[in-house]
């Protein structure tokens, strides 16, 4: 900005005597000219005694109505159409209060015609001068030059794409040059907003990019689909071009604005998933002023639970889990972030009933949010007994402490895996779901929330396609035709959240996780966004699948009933279940095939509990091929 700008600029907000200066001389002025425009330039003598009083007045008058309206006031570099009919209105009461001390004041004879000239003349004079500050201060900024701005597009001239160009006019500092906008509405190609004009379309987005010297393109379209994000990003870094977005409407806007939300596009803008909307009211009323317990509290579906929890204001959060350096930084994060929410670290494992006793009778939580569990499928399916005594027993000894301590309400974390599994961790989860139906029959209510993978969870394959990218390559996927759900960490711990409230117990609510995704779509785009050619720069090679693992994961079963509830994002499903009786007799067989490490039994027993349960060829080959290599050996030995 050239010096005359800055100086311009700093005139309202630093030096108002000057502001009351400009504003008396606009008076004096307007005056002066009513007169002269009135008789030609030549005002006769008898009215010459006129203008003295007629000056005095209108500056007295007009600046204490523009006193009142508090129109020395504000800044001019931000003058707006509202402002200017408050303009409007300071003077016309100016003007009217002026006719009426002229009348009583001014010697008689005052022509009344100077009346609607004043008016007139001092209206443009006050308006103008405010106007063509602002219009200095824009066009010493539009003029920025340097290598320290880059020259940028705003993709999407709507309320975000103007409010962005808006915010870079008004801020020197932010280096940016906006040179125009790129809308896919044909209308409004050719147009001009805020001087700034509607190039073309996204179609023309490489030839405009590259004719412009455009080094940066902002995607201001908060509503855009994965889809349509892909588009944008495919297009842009294939000449090469930064590329950054602005947040969606899920994500808070601050006071800082839309520029300071200025981030990278993230893998989650290209899922193109809705905000969830929250009965927040109905939530709060179950936290609030409440102590809330959290299993596998440093988890990553844990933590985030934590960290939305304590929104709600509870009485204290227990954070209970086994890992001690996990708990220990998700103790400090809480402490830091959310210093008048009590936290309450707990170390203990779920396989120990004693030590959760201990807890629950310490705090007394009316809430279990029961997130601890072994998620890794392959890691289970090599850790078959392990996966059964914490997934089904140790949720078993949450839910029955929970209920003979009082707990109000119990949400376990589910998993689509659970849905027709092919591993054991989804077995485990079924059997998991199933016993919280069968112990629905006193005080307590029991909820499990089925949903997908999150992005950035503990397990996820976003961190290992970012490692593999880093590393050069190649980026591995299973299989070609692999689709899984995904979901955000924060959206899900809400929706689970939302889930607790609307559950009755004895049900499961099952999360619209939208579309399921290609992982091999996935990775492609993470390579996108690293700014990286997929194939080219990054090849992406097939692994071949994993034991216990499917080609399309699902949420829901054909046999279980469904049901809407007043939240579009949460469905019930209600049914499958089993008698209490029946349920603890399957558990006392599953704890004692664990102390015998049966494999063979223990897969059986699942099937007979799970009945859409199909062990992975994997688990089957480790139970055959003991048996077949005692068979061979038993007939030679025979021979």
């Amino acid at each position: 900005m050239n010096k005359t700008g800055r100086f311009i600029e700093r005139l309202p907000g630093k030096h108002r005597l000057i502001v009351w200066t400009v504003e008396l001389g606009i008076f004096v002025l307007s005056g002066v000219l009513a007169f002269l425009l009135r008789f030609d330039f030549q005002v006769p003598i008898e009215h010459r005694i006129h203008l003295p009083y007629g000056i005095a007045i209108w500056v007295i008058v007009k600046s204490m109505v523009f006193r009142l309206w508090n129109l020395d006031r504000g800044w001019w570099r931000y003058v707006s159409v509202t402002d200017l009919f408050r303009i409007a209105a300071g003077n016309i009461s100016g003007s009217l209060a002026s006719c009426i001390a002229i009348y009583w004041v001014a010697p008689s004879g005052f022509p009344r015609s100077l009346y609607p000239l004043d008016l007139v003349l001092c209206l443009l004079g006050t308006a103008g001068v405010r106007v063509m500050v602002r219009v200095l201060i824009e066009t010493a900024r539009n003029g920025r030059s340097g290598d320290q701005y880059k020259n940028t597009l705003i993709y999407g001239a709507g309320a975000a794409g103007v409010n962005i160009l808006r915010e870079i006019l008004n801020n020197p500092k932010l280096p940016y040059r906006v040179l125009g906008f790129l809308d896919d509405r044909l209308d409004k190609k050719g147009l001009e907003i805020l001087g700034t004009p509607v190039l073309g379309t996204g179609k023309q987005i490489g030839s405009l990019i590259k004719k412009h010297d455009v080094q940066l393109v902002f995607i201001a379209i908060p509503s855009a689909n994965g889809a349509q994000m892909t588009r944008i990003l495919e297009a842009v870094h294939a000449v090469g071009v930064e590329c950054k977005t602005v947040p969606g409407l899920s994500e808070v806007i601050q006071e800082r604005g839309l520029v300071g939300q200025i981030r990278d596009v993230a893998v989650e803008d290209l899922l193109g998933r809705t905000p969830a909307r929250l009965e927040e009211d109905q939530i709060r009323a179950s936290i609030e002023g409440n102590v809330v317990m959290v299993t596998g509290a440093a988890g990553s579906i844990g933590s985030e639970l934590c960290r939305q929890i304590a929104r709600f204001q509870p009485a204290g959060i227990v954070g209970f889990e086994m890992a001690e350096s996990a708990l220990f930084e998700i103790d400090r994060e809480m402490r830091q972030t959310f210093p008048n929410v009590p936290f309450y670290p707990e170390i203990g494992s779920i396989q120990n009933r004693a030590r959760i006793d201990e807890v629950l009778c310490q705090y007394s939580p009316s809430v279990v949010y029961h997130a601890a569990a072994y998620k890794h499928v392959p890691l289970m399916e090599a850790h078959v007994f392990e996966a059964v005594e914490n997934n089904i027993l140790g949720t078993y000894n949450v839910a029955m402490a929970a209920a003979e301590h009082g707990v109000d309400d119990f949400v376990m974390i589910s998993s689509d895996k659970a849905v027709r599994p092919t591993n054991v961790m989804g077995a485990s989860k079924r059997v998991a779901e199933l016993l919280l139906l069968a112990l629905q029959n006193g005080r307590t209510k029991y909820v499990a929330v089925r949903f997908g993978n999150v992005l950035g969870s503990n397990g996820s394959v976003i961190p290992i396609f970012k490692k593999q990218i880093a590393a050069g390559g190649p980026v591995t996927v299973t299989h070609p035709e692999m689709r899984r759900f995904f979901m955000t960490i924060p959206e899900a711990c809400q929706l689970v959240l939302q889930s607790a409230v609307i559950g009755k117990g004895g049900q499961i609510c099952v999360l619209d996780m939208g579309e399921p995704v290609k992982i091999v779509d996935l990775a492609r785009n993470l390579i996108l966004l690293s700014g990286l050619r997929p194939d080219e720069d990054i090849k992406i090679e097939f692994s071949g699948m994993r034991p216990g693992e499917k080609l399309y994961e699902e949420l829901s079963n054909l046999s279980e009933d469904t049901a809407p509830t007043m939240h579009e994002k949460i469905r019930i499903y209600v049914g499958g279940g089993m008698p209490e009786g029946d349920m603890l007799a399957w558990l006392d067989v599953l704890e004692s095939l664990c102390e015998t490490r049966d494999v063979g039994q223990l897969l059986v027993t699942l099937k007979e509990i799970v009945l859409d349960y199909s062990p992975s060829t994997h688990l089957l080959k480790r139970v055959i091929e003991p048996r077949r290599q005692a068979a061979e050996s038993l007939a030679a030995f025979s021979h």
